[in-house]
């Protein structure tokens, strides 16, 4: 079969057709590392694509994401049995006492879409927490979402806890949220901000492979 097909029934949304076509080309011995490069990647790449040049929106880019992990389920016991790694490990979360998580979920599955393994702690996520985790698995990013102008310090606070503990150099640090700027990234020492989900995904993807090199 042709991978492209896959990709295209990603981007139009099907998870069920997704599950179908993942299972028909490793029923077709195709290698489980180039469904996910020419398939499941690839279409979430297009997406984003899609998306920034407005193309496309949220719902649109929710659905594919959705249709990307439901292939993922069927492909990700093989990867791992084959000892696929990923990019990079990823924690993410809406700050302490913000609740919003839509753009958060939108980027964690445009993330996964790109290879990164991603670990959500959800909403209200306090800088204890991150830290914990992000050490606990070895992550290389740590992304931060706020929607609320109110809880945007919390950001600051986060990576304060990391520099305390003496390990803020072992990571990369990503922000976003509609109040957020790139002076606002700056000013708490964070490494990137990005406006969208899209642009979010390349970058944490791109510094990961610069990180490595």
């Amino acid at each position: 079969m042709d991978l492209k097909e896959l990709s295209s029934v990603v981007q139009t949304g099907s998870q069920k057709k997704s599950k179908e076509l993942v299972k028909k080309a490793l029923d077709e011995k195709i290698e489980p590392v180039k469904i996910l490069n020419d398939g499941l990647i690839e279409a979430m790449s297009e997406i984003g694509v899609k998306f920034k040049n407005n193309e496309i929106y949220v719902p649109e880019m929710l659905m594919a994401a959705k249709a990307m992990a439901a292939g993922m389920k069927v492909l990700e016991p093989i990867l791992t049995k084959t000892g696929i790694k990923p990019v990079g490990k990823a924690v993410i979360g809406t700050v302490k006492g913000d609740l919003h998580d839509i753009g958060k979920n939108l980027v964690a599955m445009m993330m996964k879409g790109t290879g990164i393994e991603v670990t959500d702690l959800g909403v209200d996520a306090d800088p204890a927490k991150f830290l914990k985790k992000a050490e606990e698995i070895g992550a290389d990013i740590v992304c931060m979402s706020a929607l609320l102008t109110t809880t945007m310090p919390a950001m600051n606070d986060t990576i304060k806890e990391f520099e305390k503990a003496g390990v803020k150099d072992k990571y990369i640090f990503m922000v976003g949220g509609a109040p957020l700027s790139d002076e606002y990234a700056k000013e708490i020492g964070a490494d990137y901000y990005t406006p969208d989900a899209g642009s979010a995904a390349e970058v944490a993807k791109n510094a990961v492979l610069k990180k490595g090199k």
